[in-house]
């Protein structure tokens, strides 16, 4: 009977055993899963960022370009703008004077469609 308690003791140690390995391996497969994610987060943050980065160099070089784009609009348009007001100053009399001259001198004369009723 001795044995057998011996036997059946061994059988509970060992079960016991089993189960402390079986609990411990679980333990360490949640860290290294934990461990897994943390990596894959920390690598996808990294990513997100580069992205990001050229991104805002992408938007940078084109934003850039678009402000030049509308400096150099600017200029033209205020050389356009005093060019027209520079030939505005120096054909403005002359216009007049024969705007003038076009009113004021009318000529009396008959209309060609004008019949003489006798």
């Amino acid at each position: 009977m001795t044995s057998q308690s011996q036997g059946i003791h061994q059988l509970l140690q060992a079960e016991k055993r089993a189960k402390d390995k079986l609990e411990e391996a679980k333990k360490r497969k949640v860290k290294r899963l934990k461990q897994a994610k943390e990596e894959a987060m920390a690598e996808i943050d990294h990513y997100r960022m580069q992205k990001d980065k050229e991104f805002r160099l992408k938007q940078s070089k084109i934003m850039g370009s678009q402000s030049s784009l509308s400096e150099e609009i600017e200029e033209q348009t205020l050389g356009k703008i005093k060019e027209l007001n520079g030939s505005y100053s120096k054909h403005m009399e002359s216009v007049m004077n024969q705007f003038l001259n076009i009113v004021c001198d009318v000529k009396a004369e008959i209309h060609i469609n004008y019949k003489a009723a006798n």
